[in-house]
């Protein structure tokens, strides 16, 4: 008797847990937005002697930016600037494209990691001084 009642009770713990990864996986399916639900925006990266300059010419609340970069310590950006991950604003404009991404530097260039808003996870590129690179929504533009 208690070999079977601990048989059955693995049994369903093991149905739940099962049940529990696919509900989480079918959240995330349904959290991803399409390229059609996105906002427009456009910056302009460059790298500067002094570090980082970006332009935002569409879909942000700042027109400039200007900031160092650590090796390798990501730099969260959103529709209303510079931000920390867990600490964006909860005010949103409708006017205003509604993005997250982080920016680090890397030993080959820079590396973009979408969060929210944007149809890309990750972009890598080499920027050299003065180098220009833009970036929207959708990617990486010209």
């Amino acid at each position: 008797m208690k070999i079977i009642k601990s048989k059955s009770q693995r049994l369903c713990k093991t149905y739940c847990f099962v049940l529990f990864l696919a509900t989480l996986s079918f959240e995330s399916i349904g959290q991803k937005q399409s390229p059609d639900d996105l906002k427009a925006f456009r910056i302009e990266i460059q790298q500067t002697e002094n570090g980082l300059k970006m332009k935002s010419t569409k879909g942000s609340a700042w027109l400039e930016l200007d900031f160092n970069l650590i090796k390798y310590k990501p730099q969260a950006i959103d529709e209303y600037g510079m931000t920390q991950l867990g600490a964006e604003s909860s005010v949103k404009d409708p006017k205003l494209a509604d993005y997250l991404f982080t920016i680090s530097r890397t030993k080959d260039g820079i590396a973009l990691i979408g969060v929210e808003g944007i149809a890309w996870t990750k972009l890598a590129f080499s920027l050299s001084r003065n180098g220009r690179q833009s970036i929207d929504e959708m990617g990486m533009a010209d």
